[in-house]
């Protein structure tokens, strides 16, 4: 790094803004200075296109992948769950902060009295094969609409719709202020892998820029998200596919449990592995679980979704 300053790059919505404003504040605790470099990427520009068609949510992080290879930043800054398993040759994962509320959640355009209703055909808007393949599996009854935008473009157009709910990422509503908007925590959904983590991503060169994220990194957070990342990369399913996975940890920091979900895109079919695991033995057991998913038949339930 040859700045005083580390530039921190970043989508412009107020998510992604306030990710990294989030960690500039970090860093400059330490006494480390940012700037905020802001990057439309391809992700942000269509919007009227299902996220699995455009390839995933790498159209989230390709432009900023660029602007560092290109040295026009330091740093980005991201939604771990945006980022593929496989990152472009140079750049690696350089900080995983603290992870926030795991949960997904459902937000209503008028009330959630049909929540609970197994025989109530409402409409649901998601534009995650994760989330519909697990909210049909749940309300088969359910149609489910597609949705695109950054949150305030997403709440707008649910109440501008004839949707019943919408489901959001519960950390990112109340990263936002808007904890306010969520009527119900789906519990019994299984998160995307690193959801609610946000990730720094860097050039595996910049020895000066990866040493001075180290205050800010988060080793149990880390721990669990690459175990996650390792399930999802195992199976070759991309951030886009219907799987779901989350490691917890207890608080001795000793032993963790993992718990992952395949599905066929209706989810009518599911896969389910839940394990224990000692923290000091995790090296590749996000691979061990996935092909324990495979075994079962993993496989022909993605080639369907």
């Amino acid at each position: 790094m040859t700045h005083n300053k580390i530039r921190i790059g970043t989508r412009d919505s107020k998510l992604a803004v306030w990710q990294a404003e989030w960690v500039a504040t970090q860093l400059l605790e330490s006494g480390i200075g940012s700037e905020l470099v802001y990057i439309k990427t391809e992700g942000d520009l269509v919007l009227d296109t299902p996220l699995p068609l455009m390839g995933g949510k790498g159209v989230f992080t390709k432009a900023l992948d660029d602007a560092l290879l290109n040295g026009s930043i330091d740093i980005a800054v991201h939604s771990f769950k945006d980022i593929p398993t496989v990152l472009p040759d140079g750049i690696q994962i350089a900080a995983v902060c603290e992870r926030h509320d795991v949960r997904d959640a459902l937000v209503v355009r008028t009330n959630a009295d049909f929540y609970d209703k197994q025989d109530y055909a409402g409409i649901i808007a998601t534009s995650s094969t994760r989330r519909k393949a697990q909210w049909l599996r749940r309300y088969p009854l359910f149609s489910i609409s597609d949705i695109r935008g950054n949150v305030q473009t997403r709440l707008r157009k649910l109440s501008e719709s004839n949707w019943d709910a919408a489901i959001f990422a519960s950390a990112g509503l109340e990263r936002l202020g808007l904890e306010n908007k969520i009527a119900v925590k789906l519990d019994w959904m299984v998160p995307a892998p690193a959801q609610g983590a946000v990730a720094v991503t860097a050039l595996t060169s910049n020895k000066e820029v990866l040493e001075s994220l180290n205050v800010i990194h988060h080793e149990a957070t880390f721990t669990s998200t690459q175990i996650e990342r390792e399930f999802l990369n195992v199976l070759e399913a991309g951030c886009s596919a219907p799987v779901g996975a989350l490691v917890t940890i207890d608080e001795t920091g000793i032993e963790g449990f993992f718990h992952g979900i395949v599905l066929s895109s209706d989810g009518k079919e599911a896969i389910e592995i839940s394990e224990k695991f000692s923290v000091n033995n995790s090296l590749h057991f996000g691979k061990k679980m996935a092909e324990k998913a495979l075994e079962k038949g993993a496989s022909a339930l993605l080639v369907q979704g």
